[in-house]
C-alpha cells in the first residue's frame, strides 16, 4: 500500500483499530458480518484493471471479496468475442474459486444525437447480454455519458429511455438485467436519471448507484437516494478512506440501503491502480475492514 493510502486510512478515527487488525488477519477473521444484507464486490476498473484471471481469483480468495464486475478492455479478457468453448472455461475458473461473477461494465451508451450511433450501441449491447448469460451472471452495466450539446434535454431523456427499453427486452428474453450506470454530465444528476428510468419503465432496467458527488445536498445522500430508490439493482463505491472528512456520506448511504432492503452487493470501483498482486490484496483488506465499519448497522435504527 502506499503512503498516501496509509495516511488516508489512518486520518479514519473509528476505522483505525478495525483496520490496523483485519489487514493482517485471516480471510475468515474479516469476512462479512451477517447482520449486513449485501455483500463487498468489485469493478475491475481500476484496481484489477491490470490483473489477469487466475491473478484475480486469488486477489478475491485472499480477501474475501466477490462478487465482480468484469469491465471491457481489461486484462482479464471477457468480452463478448469469446467463443462459447471460451466462455463456459471462464465460467469454470470463477466457480472452481467460488468467485460470482456479477456481470460486464459495458461501455455502452444511447445519449448520441446520431441514430446510427445509438443503434450500434444497443447491439453492442446485446453481444454483452449474450456474454453474461452463458457465464451464469446478473446483468450488463451501461450508462449515459452526458447531454449532447444543442438538443432538448427531454428529447435526449426520451431517446436513453426508448433504447433501454430496446436493450431491456433482449435482457429479459436472456434472462438478465441492465443497469444504467448514474453517470455523466447532467446524466448523473439523480433527478434526470429519475426521469430516464420513468421514460424506460421496462422491469428488467434498474440503476447502479455510483456514489457521485451530485449525489450529496447539504451533506446527504438521502433525498437523492430516495429518487431513485425503486430502480436501485447494483451499487458502486470508490474511495471510503475519506468518509470522515465528509467527502461523501457512505455510512449513510449503506444505512439507506440497508433500510430499503437492498441485499446485492457493493462493488468497489476506485481510480487506484496497483503495481502488483500483494500490493491489490493489502489495499483491498484495509478497505474491507473500513467497509465493515461503515456499513454496519448503527445501534437503535
Amino acid at each position: 500500500m502506499t503512503a498516501t493510502t496509509r495516511r488516508d486510512f489512518l486520518a479514519v478515527g473509528t476505522g483505525l483499530a478495525v483496520g490496523l487488525s483485519a489487514g493482517r488477519a485471516s480471510e475468515q477473521a474479516i469476512a462479512p458480518k451477517p447482520n449486513i444484507p449485501f455483500t463487498l464486490g468489485m469493478v475491475t476498473y481500476n484496481i484489477g484493471a491490470k490483473l489477469d484471471i487466475p491473478s484475480l481469483l486469488r486477489v478475491c480468495k485472499a480477501t474475501g471479496i466477490g462478487p465482480v464486475e468484469l469491465r471491457t478492455t481489461h486484462k482479464h479478457g471477457v468480452e463478448p468475442t469469446l467463443s462459447p468453448v471460451q466462455r463456459k472455461e471462464v465460467k469454470k475458473q470463477f466457480a472452481d474459486a467460488g468467485v460470482v461473477i456479477w456481470g460486464s461494465g459495458s461501455v455502452c451508451e444511447f445519449h448520441s444525437p446520431n441514430p446510427k450511433v445509438v443503434e450500434e450501441n444497443i447491439e453492442t449491447c446485446k453481444k454483452f447480454l449474450d456474454l453474461v448469460k452463458d457465464l451464469g451472471a446478473k446483468g450488463v452495466k451501461v450508462r449515459p455519458n452526458g447531454l449532447p450539446k444543442d438538443v432538448p434535454v427531454s428529447k435526449t431523456i426520451e431517446q436513453i429511455g426508448k433504447a433501454l427499453q430496446k436493450c431491456g427486452q433482449a435482457a429479459s428474453d436472456a434472462g438478465v438485467e441492465i443497469w444504467v450506470e448514474v453517470h455523466g454530465g447532467g446524466t448523473a444528476k439523480p433527478e434526470t436519471m429519475k426521469a430516464i428510468m420513468e421514460q424506460c419503465g421496462h422491469s428488467s432496467v434498474g440503476v447502479t448507484w455510483n456514489s457521485n458527488p451530485d449525489d450529496v445536498v447539504n451533506g446527504s445522500v438521502a433525498k437523492s437516494f430516495e429518487l431513485l430508490k425503486p430502480w436501485i439493482k447494483s451499487c458502486h463505491i470508490n474511495d471510503l478512506f475519506k468518509d470522515g472528512q465528509g467527502v461523501y456520506p457512505y455510512r449513510e448511504l449503506f444505512s439507506l440501503l440497508t433500510k430499503s432492503g437492498y441485499n446485492r452487493t457493493t462493488l468497489i470501483e476506485v481510480g487506484k491502480t496497483m503495481p502488483d498482486e500483494p500490493s491489490t490484496i493489502e489495499f483491498l483488506r484495509y478497505y474491507k475492514a473500513l467497509w465493515l465499519e461503515l456499513a454496519k448497522p448503527v445501534a437503535g435504527e
